[in-house]
């Protein structure tokens, strides 16, 4: 497992290495082309275009950012650590507000058929909206940015764990529950200490869904509703026509994105057991 572990590391990097080759090799291409349309441009035919920086000028940009990335010298001036920071918190709040209802609920759907046949509709019909569709609404009720942004956040994480919740609670082995009736266990007790532990791996994968697309939406939340966090980061470099820091911040949502997911993975090999 470990040679295969890391023979495909190797290969990563290779396919990495040969990628930013290209890319780094066809630059030159591409500024000679520019350079052709020069003397268009000075006679009004053709308008300027930022070229796609190189690998090189985009790692110079990782490490200035990254060897200071709390700085703050105005309000639309900050730097990405602290841009990220306010995206994450965010995220959290939004998904653990959302966490804080939709598992309760979900175990109740699950262990509940009539609950499953009342709420279904609502569900059904609620989850296939799209999470900025709340956002003209959240904003006129709210008329808070930072509160609006955390409620879509709410909205799109909540769905993926009510359903994996119910999911897991309803397929719960019967036997497990009828020995707990057996031992004359409460339903609370019952929900606690065997359908919790043996939905955990149903109700975790939920959760890893739910902060992922979080993690998405939140992006372009704060594209529409600007100030501070990663989403606008990306809107206001591309409105500066800074393609170098909108690559490197896109670079830095696919970080953030995967050590989230792994956050959860490790909890979800964590919970998952065997029979």
């Amino acid at each position: 497992m470990t040679t295969l572990k890391s023979r495909a590391l190797m290969l990563s990097v290779a396919i990495l290495v040969f990628l930013l080759g290209i890319w780094e090799l066809s630059i030159p291409a591409q500024k000679a082309a520019e350079e052709l349309t020069e003397y268009e441009i000075l006679m009004g035919s053709a308008t300027p275009k930022a070229g796609v920086p190189p690998p090189s000028e985009i790692i110079i940009k990782v490490y200035e950012e990254l060897s200071n990335p709390f700085y703050e010298a105005g309000p639309n001036d900050k730097g990405i650590g602290i841009q990220i920071g306010y995206s994450l918190y965010r995220v959290l709040t939004g998904f653990g507000l959302a966490a804080i209802l939709a598992i309760p609920l979900g175990f109740v759907i699950g262990m509940s058929p009539l609950m499953y046949r009342s709420l279904d509709p609502f569900i059904q019909i609620l989850r296939p909206i799209s999470p900025l569709a709340w956002m003209p609404l959240a904003l006129f009720v709210i008329q808070d940015s930072e509160g609006s942004a955390i409620f879509v956040i709410f909205i799109c994480s909540i769905w993926p764990m009510l359903i994996n919740t119910a999911f897991g609670v309803s397929g719960v082995r019967k036997d497990w529950v009828n020995v707990a009736k057996t031992h004359e266990l409460g339903v609370w007790k019952t929900a606690y200490l065997v359908i919790l532990p043996a939905a955990a791996p149903t109700i975790v994968t939920g959760m890893r869904i739910s902060i992922g697309i979080a993690w998405l939406v939140i992006v372009a939340a704060e594209m529409l509703v600007g100030g501070t966090g990663i989403g606008y980061y990306v809107w206001n470099e591309w409105n500066n026509l800074d393609l170098t820091s909108v690559i490197f911040s896109i670079l830095m949502i696919g970080v953030v994105g995967m050590t989230l997911d792994s956050v959860f993975g490790i909890l979800q090999s964590r919970v998952t057991y065997q029979e």
